[in-house]
């Protein structure tokens, strides 16, 4: 099969060591990524599915699959639901945009999820209903989207929460970063499923953790732990000094806090 993305494999929001790692992972699995290339046309035939694809020089190639998969990212379904005849607003984009409490510009109708700004995860939305109702009897609506988790359902899974280190850069906050690698993770040479790496940024002054990447077989497990560490402010210290059952394949993610915090992993 072939994956035909624009810079590298991944997703809005994934670190670009992670999104290496996964890319590697996939081709030794026998997949194929055409990256900086775009599909001009596709038909079916009587071979197959016939795909002309053309990289960034302009240079055409044909393609032949079974089957084709399209995906071009989503956009809000907002189009025909009858918003220009109450008057609620809607950007250039198709999102509705909304203030703190998720009023739209008619203060009696809300929005949440893939409507509005923000990633379009089904978690996300969950909170936002949650939030939005109890903002509506009186409560204060808080939610901080730093740490709504991504996950990428390949194999191995990706999963981050926060900021990827790109990120960081470019808003210029000091920072320090730890790594451990699966294949130093006990639980996953005896699942012989060592494909993957824990990458963990923390604040290069205070250690307070900015962004938790994994990729591994059960990343979107792990990264549960890692968005409850951060919404609650935790250093990469605090998950390292956190007692992790072993053999488990979470040691990973305690291993890479403590590279973060103290120069160096334990057991790799």
């Amino acid at each position: 099969s072939s994956g035909i993305n624009a810079e590298y494999g991944g997703g809005m929001g994934i670190d670009l060591e992670v999104a290496k790692s996964l890319q590697r992972s996939l081709q030794k699995q026998g997949m194929k990524f055409k990256l900086n290339t775009k599909v001009m046309s596709a038909e079916r035939t009587a071979d197959g599915i016939k795909v002309i694809a053309e990289n960034k020089k302009g240079k055409q190639e044909e393609i032949t699959s079974d089957v084709l998969l399209v995906c071009i990212g989503r956009r809000p379904f907002t189009d025909n639901l009858g918003l220009d005849n109450i008057g609620v607003a809607v950007d250039k984009r198709g999102k509705i945009p909304v203030n703190e409490r998720f009023q739209t510009n008619i203060k009696n109708i809300y929005a949440i999820g893939d409507v509005i700004d923000g990633p379009m995860l089904a978690h996300k939305a969950e909170d936002e209903g949650i939030i939005c109702v109890e903002g509506m009897v009186g409560g204060v609506p808080h939610i901080n989207y730093d740490c709504v988790p991504s996950v990428v359902y390949t194999h191995p899974e990706v999963a981050w929460v926060g900021k990827s280190e790109e990120a960081v850069k470019e808003a210029g906050i000091p920072y320090k970063v730890g790594t451990f690698p699966m294949a130093a993770n006990s639980r996953s040479k005896t699942n012989q499923d060592t494909d993957g790496i824990v990458k963990v940024i923390a604040h290069k002054e205070t250690d307070r953790l900015l962004g938790i990447h994994i990729v591994c077989s059960v990343a979107g497990e792990l990264i549960n732990e890692a968005a409850l560490a951060m919404e609650y402010g935790a250093s990469a210290e605090d998950i390292a000094r956190v007692c992790h059952a072993h053999p488990t394949v979470s040691e990973a993610l305690k291993e890479a806090c403590v590279a973060a915090y103290a120069g160096k992993a334990i057991n790799f």
